[in-house]
């Protein structure tokens, strides 16, 4: 049998278990999936001791995403983000990924949504950063708008690959620049996608983005998804958009965890439905 798991602080709330084992089950692969909570300084001997112990694969959560880099062998995607969601023990070194990143992409791609043109990604924090990256390497123009907006200064100067070693060792950064979000009605008026990375509308009726600056040319993606339908979406789709809630976002983030680890593809349908039923 192969464990896999999650470490975060706390992490008893988490939806991966029944996601994943809904996998494991319904391709009959003989395999479970644990949490594990690690104080909040043991992310480097969590990775550590899960090696040793022989667990085939990891994903990481709050505190450890920063924290577990030192401990991988991160990919390119992963070191430019900054952050690990997932730690593979499957080869000769244990790697770290970053599926938040691929995870929006396809949660954006399986609702036909183009990801070409220009995004607007509301947030520069860790879901903010993953989005930004992904949506530039996917070809997009990156407008990022932040409550403060040095914050989104930087996260744009580190998609265009400024000051930046890792990138520059791979590949030239995307048309990224940072904002405040007073200016998200100009920014929206001629976008194609737009990501809210921030937590608002999580506890509160509330929207991080002007009712009125929203069109029907716009794929629009909350990643917050308790609740599911957020005011974010109800105005979205008020105005004609194209909607996308989070627990899409993080349904395609554990699919590529568990393609990853197993090198099967994912039963997206049965882990969609075990995600959803508790959500």
């Amino acid at each position: 049998m192969d464990v896999y798991g999650l470490i975060g602080n706390p992490v008893g709330h988490s939806l991966s278990p029944p996601m994943h084992e809904a996998g494991y089950e319904a391709l009959d692969v003989d395999a479970r999936y644990v949490t594990f909570e690690p104080p909040t300084d043991g992310a480097a001997a969590a990775v550590e001791g899960a090696a040793d112990l022989g667990i085939a694969g990891l994903n990481v959560t709050i505190p450890f995403k920063q924290d577990v880099l030192a401990a991988v062998d991160p990919d390119p995607l992963a070191s430019r983000i900054g952050a690990v969601n997932t730690v593979d023990f499957g080869g000769d070194r244990i790697t770290g990924h970053n599926t938040d990143a691929v995870g929006a992409m396809r949660a954006l791609r399986a609702h036909d949504v183009a990801l070409s043109g220009t995004a607007v990604v509301v947030g520069a924090g860790g879901a903010g950063r993953a989005v930004a990256f992904g949506l530039a390497d996917e070809g997009m123009t990156v407008r990022i708008a932040n409550r403060t907006e040095s914050k989104a200064d930087d996260l744009a100067a580190d998609v265009r690959g400024e000051e930046t070693e890792a990138t520059a060792a791979d590949e030239a950064g995307g048309d990224a620049t940072g904002h405040g979000l007073d200016a998200l009605p100009d920014l929206l008026a001629d976008a194609d996608v737009l990501v809210n990375a921030t937590s608002v509308g999580m506890e509160s009726d509330e929207t991080p983005v002007p009712a009125g600056a929203l069109h029907g040319d716009l794929g629009v993606l909350d990643a917050v998804y308790r609740p599911l339908e957020t005011r974010l979406l109800r105005d979205a789709a008020d105005a004609g958009a194209t909607t996308v809630d989070g627990a899409w976002m993080l349904l395609y983030q554990g699919v590529e965890a568990f393609e990853r680890w197993t090198g099967r593809e994912a039963p997206v349908e049965a882990m969609n439905g075990a995600l959803r039923e508790r959500l």
